[in-house]
């Protein structure tokens, strides 16, 4: 679609809202930027405009509160923010007016030039797209990252050239809305259940997934984790090329860890050693496979070996991901707010070499928590329970047996009463299971609160 003079209806006025008005205008379209919230001003919304130094702020329309019928009707375009359900009875309204629906991603990809890098998966979508992002920079001249990681696709996707590689963190919400978006490299590096509360069933949310590979043809490629069965059974279905990773099988093309935790790459059958776990700053299982996933990127981007390889080694851990905090009365404390789920809790579990006391709970996505217990096993000593599934999970937690369990009201509580119940040579570990938004703006909230309390008990 070409934008030029077309009503552009921007919802949601976020960053990436305020993004997509700049982008919107930069092309040359009248925007009306709408949020529900009839509270915002309209003031406070033209300032950030200005800031983000978007064009011709006149002929921006603010709109608040509820949708008419009459603007549903003269729009030609919307464009919506990734937080709004598209079930929402303004987008009902809009779509029954039978108008096009991009979303951020779409957007940008539209508005920008050069080639990307899209990255998906239920959990560690962040570190591998921060540690790819890292390696395209140290071999590519123009190099942006973007997405859920935190900066929004729109915001970057102006300033991108012709010889610009963009890596972008990609959710499934944002993955409801591409149409034309085709990465030359996509990655799905898991799929387990999660976000059930917006996409209602496991297989909507597998599907909302695999949209990321939605226009790669031969000439593309999309990395898997070969130990994900859901991913490995339907490679077969994808009309582009598959590489491969896996952390327990030996593959004859791909990139896999052998049991020395020895990484390999694999071509038809011939292997070439490329580095073992240890000289990783990175740990646990989880973070081999995001190595590995970030491998089959830069191999298939052609980055020379040596420099992906060093940029490896001196990765660090990204903060709120297993994010070691601090050594208080020979205590470990770790930060894993990014654990939103539980299968990224268990990992950060299997990560703990130490008996852990585990504080956890949060805002309820419909998630079940059986298989996360289970997870326990000898290692997790007490549970600390905050939030709006503690009652879930403290009785899930009970009928598996577990019955080590401390109740508390706030964060700060949670960190109080997980140290007196941690001995010297032992973990106190903050990975909740859960999202934060019953408590907390954010996992980034959340997890820099962590921080300070654990701070406050030197």
């Amino acid at each position: 679609m070409e934008l030029q003079d077309k009503l552009v209806l921007v919802a949601g006025a976020g960053i990436s809202g305020i993004g997509a008005v700049g982008l919107l205008k930069a092309a040359g379209a009248d925007v009306i930027l709408y949020d529900g919230n009839e509270k915002l001003q309209e003031e406070s919304l033209y300032e950030k405009m200005r800031v983000s130094c978007v064009q011709d702020l006149d002929s921006v329309d603010v709109v608040l509160g509820e949708l008419s019928e009459e603007i549903a009707e003269e729009i030609d375009l919307c464009v919506v923010s990734p937080g709004i359900p598209l079930d929402v009875p303004f987008m009902q309204l809009i779509r029954s007016k039978e108008k096009p629906v991009w979303g951020e991603i779409e957007l940008a990809y539209r508005c920008s030039r050069g080639r990307v890098i899209g990255i998906t998966g239920t959990n560690g979508k962040t570190t591998t797209t921060a540690l790819t992002g890292k390696i395209i920079a140290d071999y590519f001249e123009s190099t942006f990252v973007v997405g859920n990681i935190g900066t929004p696709y729109t915001l970057m996707a102006g300033k991108t050239r012709e010889d610009s590689v963009t890596v972008a963190e990609i959710s499934s919400f944002q993955l409801e809305t591409v149409e034309e978006f085709k990465p030359c490299v996509s990655a799905i590096l898991n799929i387990t259940p999660d976000h059930l509360n917006r996409h209602k069933t496991m297989d909507c949310y597998i599907d909302t997934k695999f949209r990321i590979t939605k226009n790669q043809g031969p000439d593309e490629i999309c990395v898997l984790n070969y130990e994900d069965d859901v991913l490995r059974k339907r490679a077969d279905e994808l009309s582009c090329k598959v590489v491969f990773f896996s952390s327990r099988t030996k593959l004859d093309n791909g990139i896999y860890m052998d049991g020395e935790r020895n990484i390999y790459l694999a071509d038809q059958g011939r292997d070439t050693f490329l580095m073992n776990t240890k000289e990783m700053k990175l740990v646990g299982v989880h973070n081999a496979e995001n190595v590995m996933a970030a491998i089959a990127i830069a191999e298939a981007m052609r980055v020379p070996r040596e420099i992906y390889l060093n940029t490896i080694k001196n990765f660090d851990a990204i903060e709120h991901r297993i994010e070691y905090v601090a050594t208080i009365k020979d205590v470990v404390y770790y930060n894993d707010s990014k654990g939103t789920n539980t299968d990224a809790s268990k990992k950060a579990l299997e990560a703990m070499e130490n008996k852990t006391v585990l504080i956890a709970g949060g805002y309820d996505k419909g998630s079940e928590y059986d298989d996360w217990v289970e997870a326990f096993g000898d290692k997790i000593k007490c549970l600390v329970l905050l939030g709006a599934t503690a009652d879930k999970i403290e009785e899930t937690a009970r009928r598996h047996g577990f019955t080590n369990i401390r109740r508390v009201k706030s964060l700060q509580e949670a960190v109080v009463t997980a140290s007196e119940n941690a001995d010297a040579g032992e973990t106190v570990l903050l990975s909740p299971a859960c999202a934060s938004w019953d408590m907390f703006k954010s996992y980034e909230e959340r997890g820099k609160l962590f921080k300070q309390y654990v701070k406050e008990l030197r």
